[in-house]
């Protein structure tokens, strides 16, 4: 026995997440849920944690009918779901966040050290490496992962939803997750992946159901699949990009002079028109960092740094003024406002300028009409500028960023995981517009935990290693042995 959703159904306005889907979860499985960017993957599982009321069908528990309308009654009957962006509160410690909304407690506070110690005991089970007295905003975005999972193992989950959970993991880390979850299933906790990572999926999953547009339209068992099968019952055929020209870059667009600031130490780099310089390295090395001092977000500690020849931008503000745009690691929290609308997010960041202002007001119709073009050129669906920004994919917001900040007509595009979490259709899309920058004489910064998207797209990589430069290769010199290698901080012999 185990967990039967029967017929949902589900719309946002007139777009349709779910149309008519049935899924059963048996007891032990490890069940992968595959499809593009809102193909209604995350929403089928929010139905089923509580987070959206279907407008059709019904849940069922070991047989017996359940409601389950919120968070609460969902982790009440022992389902889970560990988001791709993250629920936590990042000014507290790990183990306050996960005893949140359960602590232990002693004459009515909370009993911080009893709090520890369970945490502790959790980690220690279940094979995580994690201080529960650090605080959430001091860890590497990798570790603020397993936290999320390990608050939801802490509360005797017996089914575990994992929406991307590897997307910000170095394969070491997901390999240790896998290990992990597989052992749980093995006794008897269901595990359902969400995951665009077909290999992934391939290699972990017992079973894999495939959406597309709102219906599930396959279920195969990964012994019948292939990357090629599973991406064709997904979106159709699809050619691979062809890899990008060779680049004639041009004049120097911004230059780093032995820049420290955080955990950046002493780092000299620089970046022309007209090229993609990829930044390699493990998550927490200094990538964070480098990329809030080209816009502004961090001071520079020493060292100097000269955008467009007119020296270093001190403010965000600044930074957009010198004709730098910015893709951020986690849209969520710092690309875009969700209860705004498309068209409120879009002006984002030029709220003051024509066309979405006349003056000190805001000019409705200029808004308009440059969101329209906006979503018709980077084919954001659906093209409804009064709709509000939560209702889009996760692929469809990011293509909205990605406009948004290209739509600026900056001279360098800082692009941090600008694919994390994206489907194999919207990986290239954003990826078309990363190089069409490129070609036009742009200069991009990429950021990127994907060492294969980082030696797809670059013209030149560097790689950090605790916060310094370990090594600069050019495209012909490209080699991944050799990258993984000075990513460890292990120098050829």
């Amino acid at each position: 026995m185990g967990i039967a959703l029967r017929h949902i159904s589900k719309r946002f306005g007139s777009q349709v997440a779910l149309d008519d889907v049935s899924l059963e979860l048996e007891r032990g499985e490890r069940v992968a849920l595959v499809g593009e960017n809102g193909a209604g993957k995350s929403s089928l599982m929010n139905v089923l944690y509580g987070l959206y009321a279907a407008d059709a069908g019904d849940i069922a528990l070991d047989g017996a009918p359940v409601r389950i309308r919120t968070p609460a009654d969902a982790l009440a009957r022992g389902i889970g779901m560990v988001h791709q962006h993250f629920t936590l509160v990042r000014t507290l410690s790990v183990a306050e966040n996960v005893v949140l909304g359960n602590e232990p407690t002693r004459g009515g506070l909370l009993d911080l050290p009893r709090a520890i110690a369970e945490v502790q005991a959790t980690c220690r089970r279940f094979g995580f490496e994690l201080d529960p007295r650090a605080r959430v905003d001091a860890l590497t975005v990798g570790s603020q992962q397993k936290v999320e999972i390990v608050k939801a193992l802490h509360r005797g989950v017996s089914t575990l939803i994992l929406d991307e959970p590897t997307a910000v993991l170095t394969p070491q880390e997901a390999d240790e997750l896998f290990a992990v979850t597989r052992k749980l299933a093995d006794e008897g906790l269901t595990v359902v992946l969400i995951s665009h990572k077909l290999r992934e999926v391939l290699s972990f999953a017992t079973r894999i159901a495939v959406m597309r547009r709102g219906k599930k339209v396959a279920e195969v068992k990964p012994a019948d699949a292939t990357p090629e099968s599973l991406a064709a019952l997904m979106v159709g055929a699809r050619t691979p990009p062809p890899p990008p020209p060779a680049s004639t870059p041009g004049e120097v667009v911004v230059a780093l002079e032995r820049v420290t600031a955080g955990r950046l130490k002493e780092v000299s780099l620089e970046v022309r028109a007209g090229e993609v310089l990829g930044i390699a390295g493990v998550d927490g090395n200094g990538q964070r960092e480098l990329a809030e001092v080209l816009t502004g977000l961090r001071r520079v500690e020493a060292g100097a740094l000269r955008l467009a020849g007119e020296g270093r931008p001190l403010t965000p503000r600044q930074a957009r003024a010198l004709g730098v745009a910015h893709v951020p690691e986690d849209r969520l929290h710092h690309g875009i406002v969700t209860d705004f609308t498309v068209a409120e997010n879009v002006s984002l960041g030029r709220h003051r300028l024509a066309p979405f202002a006349k003056g000190a007001l805001i000019d409705f119709a200029g808004r308009l009409g440059r969101t329209s073009a906006l979503l018709e050129s980077h084919d954001v669906r659906p093209r409804e500028p009064g709709l509000r920004m939560g209702a889009l994919s996760g692929g469809n917001q990011q293509k909205l960023v990605v406009g948004r900040e290209l739509d600026a007509a900056p001279k360098l595009l800082v692009a941090v995981q600008p694919t994390r979490g994206l489907d194999l259709a919207a990986v290239d899309a954003v990826r078309a517009r990363l190089l069409d920058f490129r070609a036009k004489g742009g200069a991009v910064v990429l950021v990127s935990l994907d060492l294969d998207e980082v030696l797809a797209l670059s013209d030149r990589v560097v790689v950090l290693y605790e916060g310094r430069v370990t090594g600069g290769f050019a495209r012909a010199a490209f080699d991944e042995r050799v990258l993984g290698r000075r990513m460890l901080g292990v120098r050829d012999a």
